[in-house]
């Protein structure tokens, strides 16, 4: 819903209306009383000081003013406007996929875990794609879908912030990477959109699952998905882990045989940009027209500012005359 004026010009008399307003009490200040009369009794006048009539003297003075500012502000042509777009081209699918596996519980993305961050990026990465299906797959020993492709954002982004580690959620604990590809692979294999894109982030080596990293790349190239990789942690750092140290060389095998890239980030703001660049590769073959209907206000204010100068008029000639 949107609000403009059509000719906004007239609505610079409006400032005008309190400045003649000042200006007809400053000429009435300094005109000379005329008697109209002569009283012995002073009486009348007492009762006629108090009466419901001289109370209301002001009405008709404020009735006209205040029709005045109604005629223009319809002069001005206020007009309503509803929006409508219309979208033309098609969006990208895109299957979120994400370790949770105990290890991405390591504190060291600042102020939170792995983990914790990760939910934040990837809910800032959903906002960004307002046209796209995005559907969720975590994994740990084994991957299950979170939340399938979908255009209900915000629907996603509250699977998002529901997902909790494989040691909160008491999952048995483990790396299936392949697993996780091949789940988010069946998610948008049919698909009829051109443009398909798997984001696996992952802290871990693959050490579960019965499906081979490359495997299941293979089979995403085949599909003509693509398969981005981000490898989390820092590794050299107090919290690094040799058991689960994060396996590079096959993440960027992955991203390499589906035709896409390996990104590293080691802390909080580097995942922040790693998906900010993917968002910037993958945009969506879209075209926004936007249809504005607009509906003309002007009667609404116009036509009650007529009948405020009928009421003024009605009133000065009859209950509220005032006399020389």
């Amino acid at each position: 819903m949107t609000f403009r004026f059509q000719a906004p010009l007239f609505l610079l008399l409006l400032p005008l209306i309190p400045l003649l307003i000042s200006l007809l009490r400053w000429q009435a200040g300094r005109r000379p009383a005329v008697v109209g009369l002569r009283y012995a009794d002073t009486t009348l006048v007492q009762v006629a000081a108090h009466s419901w009539r001289t109370r209301l003297l002001w009405l008709p003075n404020a009735l006209r003013w205040l029709a005045l500012v109604l005629l223009v502000t319809g002069l001005a042509r206020p007009q309503r406007g509803d929006e409508r777009q219309v979208v033309n081209g098609e969006g990208v699918d895109i299957a979120l996929v994400l370790d949770i596996s105990s290890s991405m519980e390591t504190p060291d993305f600042f102020p939170s875990n792995r983990l914790e961050a990760a939910k934040d990026v990837i809910a800032a990465f959903v906002g960004e794609r307002p046209f796209d299906r995005l559907g969720l797959v975590v994994f740990a020993s084994d991957a299950f879908v979170q939340s399938p492709a979908t255009t209900d954002h915000d629907m996603l982004t509250r699977q998002v912030d529901m997902v909790e580690s494989a040691r909160v959620m008491r999952l048995e604990d483990g790396t299936a990477i392949g697993m996780g590809v091949a789940t988010a692979i069946n998610m948008l294999k049919d698909s009829a959109v051109q443009s398909r894109v798997i984001i696996l982030l992952t802290d871990g080596v693959n050490n579960a699952g019965q499906i081979d990293p490359l495997t299941a790349a293979e089979a995403a190239r085949a599909l003509g998905i693509k398969v981005y990789t981000i490898g989390a942690g820092r590794v050299g750092s107090f919290f690094s882990d040799d058991e689960n140290r994060l396996d590079e060389a096959t993440l960027q095998q992955i991203a390499n045989i589906t035709g896409a890239l390996y990104f590293r980030a080691e802390d909080r703001n580097g995942l922040a940009r790693v998906y900010d660049e993917i968002n910037a590769l993958e945009r969506s073959d879209i075209e926004i027209q936007v249809f504005t209907r607009y509906e003309e206000l002007m009667g609404w204010f116009v036509l009650p500012g007529l009948l405020l100068l009928l009421l003024e008029f009605g009133l000065r000639q009859t209950v509220l005359r005032v006399l020389p």
